[in-house]
């Protein structure tokens, strides 16, 4: 099997890759073992949030220098400023293509509403949920909070004592209906994404609306967990319509019904511009001629090969089995690479458990292009995108997802220029 680019890993930066390929003609496979990170992911785009050393950024596109000054292995210095700045511009205009609606730009963190009501600098978040510009108070007064009676992965309570914090205040309303009776049977069915299914049935949404307009009472606003839109992109917009007030959507604990649709539209436009997805297979071993990787073996695929001119790992970091630690090393299981990491083992972690962790920045080496390192030289047409990279901390810099996106465009990038 023939192609121009293949991508090991169908999560945020393999699709990305492989779109902006797509589009420009290339034909591309995407080899997918099954979940990526979207499916638990909060339905906002981290790009910039803190400095390596704690500091704040309020703004991505001014604070990423003196990021690149701190830590001059983070992928974003491999970027530079310049280019770092026309990604970020490319990657709204990508997911806006690909029908993800989303609402910030780069050049001012806003503020997203976590599952437990606090607010959380990102970059870009998806249309329909909670977001505000402050960092200390939301847009209403008075709000009603609603939930299915039950859904144990939604905490009202906490939120709503946080919304006070901000001077909003919170009515809290549990709902029941008969279609949900076939999930509480058993109470691992009560989850974000089967409840999300039920209400992609239009009499089903049409009862949420009767309540909702019903219970709301005097509230300005609407909050509801993220357990529509799963299969339709305009539910909320119905809903508003419908009821006559402002309904925004809060994440809930995963699985992340915006995370898992996010990745729908994703795979839907890649294989609208032509490309290959092919789920449920995982590369097995790979074939080299010096340093260039030659062909690609996979489990469902036996002894036909998959054959490219240029091959790109998105396979995630240990999440999802990326980079495997065992006691004595870290290594990436595909093709081996070289991998950064201490050999004091004492070194991969700090015992107190909200500083930063070392290991997090742990990853597969790159040179400039991001092309992968193999026992200390470039492979000539292998890159590396996404999670798995050396050199940056996701959670205290706020910044996986773009380093997901924009190292998956800088690399396609790279792919055309040849």
């Amino acid at each position: 099997m023939k192609f121009d680019t293949i991508i090991v890993g169908g999560g945020l930066a393999g699709l990305l890759c492989g779109i902006r390929l797509s589009k420009e003609g290339q034909r591309c496979v995407v080899i997918s073992a099954g979940q990526s990170a979207l499916h638990f992911s909060s339905g906002s785009f981290d790009l910039l949030n803190a400095l390596p050393d704690g500091t704040p950024v309020r703004n991505p596109l001014a604070g990423v220098e003196e990021l690149i000054r701190q830590q001059p292995l983070h992928p974003y210095a491999k970027l530079g400023k310049e280019k770092f700045g026309e990604l970020t511009v490319l990657a709204r205009e990508l997911l806006l293509e690909a029908g993800i609606a989303v609402k910030g730009e780069e050049k001012a963190n806003h503020y997203r509403v976590t599952p437990m009501g606090n607010l959380k600098p990102t970059w870009l978040t998806l249309k329909d949920l909670l977001a505000c510009e402050s960092d200390s108070h939301l847009p209403w007064k008075k709000i009603a909070i609603f939930n299915v009676l039950g859904f144990l992965d939604f905490y009202t309570q906490f939120i709503a004592d946080e919304f006070r914090k901000m001077g909003t205040e919170s009515s809290i309303h549990s709902f029941n209906f008969p279609v949900l009776e076939c999930i509480r049977k058993n109470p691992t069915e009560m989850r974000s994404t089967n409840i999300a299914r039920l209400f992609d049935k239009q009499e089903n949404l049409e009862e949420l609306i009767r309540l909702l307009k019903t219970e709301s009472g005097e509230a300005e606003a609407i909050i509801l967990p993220a357990i529509v839109g799963l299969g339709q992109d305009d539910v909320v917009e119905q809903l508003q319509e419908k009821v006559g007030k402002t309904i925004c959507l809060l994440p809930t604990l995963p699985p992340s019904v915006p995370g898992i649709h996010t990745q729908q539209q994703l795979r839907k436009y890649f294989q609208h511009l032509g490309g290959v997805y092919m789920l449920g297979d995982t590369v097995l071993r790979v074939e080299k001629e010096g340093r260039k990787v030659v062909r690609v073996y996979s489990y469902n695929h036996g002894d036909i090969p998959f054959v490219g001119k240029n091959v790109v790992l998105a396979t995630g970091s240990f999440f999802s089995q990326g980079l495997i630690a065992t006691s004595e090393r870290i290594y990436e299981p595909v093709f081996d690479l070289d991998v950064s990491f201490s050999k004091d083992r004492e070194q991969w972690y700090n015992l107190d458990l909200f500083a930063a962790q070392p290991y997090q920045t742990f990853g597969v080496k790159t040179d400039d292009s991001f092309r992968a390192m193999y026992r200390g030289q470039a492979f000539e047409n292998l890159y590396v995108a996404g999670a798995v990279l050396e050199g940056f901390n996701a959670m205290k810099e706020g910044c996986g997802a773009g380093v997901s996106v924009l190292s998956a465009l800088s690399v396609a990038e790279r792919i055309l220029s040849k």
